[in-house]
């Protein structure tokens, strides 16, 4: 295969028969791009007679939701596998397989997960996932301790940090989340029905300071390797199955950041299901489920982080001196807690909404469930530096849906 240029879909067919030992010989396969992203092509392989089958990922030279006016590095797809591997190692069963990476054609080979469905899709159909929480939060404590100063040599942390720099795709992050949702930007995209809110983002000078002490962490603050974009897209589940996908946006920055995307998702299901769930006690009965989880992914990730840190922490005075645990885990709930805010936000006046709100048909259940995200993600800004216990974050929820 020549130097990199976009594949079609039989190339992708000839590259997978290449492969060592993995389809049978004389396979017959077939090719669907099934990219809905953004930024990439997407390949589902198989071979109907075997019923083997793979993914192909390869990165575009531009972001595919805007087009090649909005260029990109094609160094995120090295990223992007080298994080999956090395989550592989960390977390072993919580990613898929990586088969192989080709640095020339930017092209990520890996296991197909056809047989999990998209977390939101399910989310939005009302489906309940028991081992989730347990599985998220395992992915958490394991990939950011383990990659983070206490859990890791200080100078290989540094030279780490040195592999994983990520500017263009931080950039994203930094202009759609911390910037451009506080001011009447280009890039924001929301409906007129909710101008007023908008505009209100924009003049409130209390929330601005919030969001900039946020942003200011995540410019400067390289606590562990994040997988950046942890959002229930970026997740295949099955009732008994949990993988962690598409970690392209990795880089350095602060703990929280993964912890708050996480949780945003699911309060932004908890909002879209103003309109999923028509009968008044199911769609309690489910907000109730995912609140439950929110609680659950931040209370599990904190026990298995301070047991990460009890048995293998490599630094001695954050080690031996029990209160500083204390404190590191006290500023990362806080920090989860107004990250997750700003995820929030973003997701309603800003560039890329999600389907669990953008699909409602109709109009008024739309813009009460934008209104009840805003109000959600606004409140938990506002009080992300005196959070004390996740609790907050599930009375902020469920008091603004019943204001």
């Amino acid at each position: 295969m020549s130097a990199y240029h976009p594949l079609t879909e039989q190339e992708a067919i000839q590259i997978a028969l290449s492969l060592d030992v993995f389809f049978p010989q004389g396979a017959v396969l077939t090719s669907r791009e099934i990219g809905d992203g953004n930024l990439n092509l997407v390949f589902h392989i198989t071979d109907s007679a075997s019923g083997k089958s793979l993914i192909m990922k390869q990165a575009l030279p531009y972001a595919k939701v805007v087009g090649e006016s909005w260029p990109l590095t094609l160094d995120r797809a090295r990223i992007e596998s080298e994080k999956l591997i090395l989550e592989g190692k960390l977390a072993p069963g919580l990613v898929p397989s990586v088969y192989k990476y080709d640095p020339e054609l930017y092209l990520t080979i890996m296991e197909d997960l056809s047989d999990h469905i998209i977390m939101r899709q399910g989310l939005i159909g009302g489906t309940r996932y028991p081992k989730f929480a347990d599985d998220i939060s395992t992915f958490m404590a394991r990939t950011l301790f383990f990659t983070s100063d206490l859990g890791m040599n200080q100078q290989e942390k540094k030279l780490q940090v040195k592999a994983f720099i990520n500017p263009e795709l931080c950039k994203i992050t930094e202009d759609l989340i911390f910037d451009d949702p506080y001011t009447d930007s280009p890039n924001n995209s929301f409906d007129p029905a909710i101008r007023d809110a908008a505009e209100a983002l924009w003049q409130d000078q209390e929330l601005h300071l919030e969001v900039a002490i946020l942003r200011d962490k995540f410019l400067t603050n390289a606590q562990a390797l994040l997988h950046g974009d942890l959002h229930t897209g970026s997740v295949f589940v099955t009732p008994e199955s949990t993988k962690v996908i598409d970690p392209e946006f990795a880089y350095y920055g602060p703990i929280g950041f993964d912890i708050g995307a996480v949780i945003a998702n699911l309060l932004l299901n908890f909002a879209g299901q103003e309109h999923w769930i028509a009968d008044a006690d199911k769609r309690n009965d489910f907000r109730q489920y995912l609140t439950n989880t929110v609680r659950d992914v931040w209370n599990l990730f904190d026990q298995k982080f301070r047991a990460l840190w009890n048995e293998h922490g490599l630094d001695r005075l954050a080690s031996s001196t029990p209160a500083y645990q204390d404190y590191y885990m006290d500023r990362l709930l806080q920090d989860a807690v107004g990250f997750a805010g700003c995820k929030m936000v973003r997701r309603i006046v800003g560039l890329s909404h999600v389907v669990d709100i953008d699909r409602i048909p109709d109009a008024a259940a739309k813009e009460k469930a934008q209104r009840l995200a805003l109000a959600i993600g606004t409140t938990l800004i506002r009080n992300n530096r005196k959070a004390q216990s996740i609790e907050e974050v599930i009375d902020a929820a469920l008091s603004q849906a019943n204001n």
